[in-house]
């Protein structure tokens, strides 16, 4: 399991990053694009007081000890792909021990949500009486206080 946690850019755009570089990565890393995982928290960077978002960006690398041999072709990659996206862009690796991860993968289940197996609803036997209720929940519109008026 190789994550990239990306701070200082929207996460629409760390999205579309994850898009475009994740079979890069899992090339130089020769591994399958399912250990790949990018991470885009709602956070912003600051220096001194000032908002630094787009304009300084941080990449956090947490991979496996046995691939940090490869550490500086993969920094280059993210900095290629990023260098539009940042005015700068920072790396640091951070490695962990294989004995140290652990997962539970749910085989009843695809690993990833993925266009191909997301489920697209037409509408066509939509209940609109499902979603006005029986009465007892409706919207009251009319004037609460017509016996207080004088």
């Amino acid at each position: 399991m190789i994550t990239l946690t990306v701070y200082g850019l929207d996460q629409f755009v760390v999205g579309k990053l994850s898009r475009e570089m994740t079979s890069a990565l899992a090339d130089l890393y020769e591994c399958d694009k399912e250990e790949i995982l990018f991470v885009a928290p709602e956070s912003m960077v600051f220096h001194n007081g000032v908002e630094q978002t787009s304009w300084n960006t941080i990449v956090r690398v947490d991979a496996p000890k046995k691939v940090a041999v490869l550490q500086e072709d993969v920094a280059k990659i993210i900095m290629q792909m990023t260098k539009g996206l940042s005015i700068n862009v920072q790396v640091v690796f951070c490695y962990f021990s294989q004995d140290n991860f652990y997962e539970l993968i749910n085989e009843d289940y695809p690993r990833y949500i993925e266009n191909e197996n997301i489920v697209n609803y037409d509408g066509d036997d939509y209940d609109e009486n499902i979603e006005e209720g029986d009465g007892d929940d409706q919207i009251f519109t009319g004037d609460i206080f017509k016996d207080f008026n004088r």
